[in-house]
């Protein structure tokens, strides 16, 4: 998976001017959710999306809340070009709906039957 998440990020980085606000945001989120451990490409998307970031809804807005928290946690020492908006991306994080994930019901299931009951959200 890191070879072919490797040829995206140099894909990623060559065609940038190609991608439109959504294509930045879903980009960073993705390599975010992989665990991506270059900074340099989410320094690079979130710069390229800093003057864009207005045209994005809620749904990518809330995505590059997710970026955000992650990058601080992986390089607490960098800064972020999106951290100036953290909050207005965090508000937009905290109206989503919760949509668990298959796995996540599956796991809730078992819990359910093993008598810890819980909600999502």
């Amino acid at each position: 998976a890191e070879a072919l998440f490797g040829a995206i990020a140099g894909t990623a980085v060559n065609r940038i001017g190609h991608f439109n606000p959504q294509d930045l945001a879903i980009t960073m989120w993705s390599f975010a959710c992989v665990g991506w451990k270059q900074s340099d490409l989410f320094t690079l998307l979130g710069s390229a999306l800093l003057e864009r970031l207005g045209m994005l809804g809620n749904t990518e807005r809330s995505q590059l809340y997710v970026v955000t928290v992650y990058f601080q946690i992986e390089w607490p020492h960098l800064e972020f070009p999106l951290s100036a908006h953290v909050q207005s991306l965090r508000s937009a994080f905290t109206r989503q709906e919760p949509t668990p994930s298959r796995f996540q019901r599956e796991v809730s299931t078992v819990l359910e039957r093993l008598g810890w009951g819980h909600t999502f959200g």
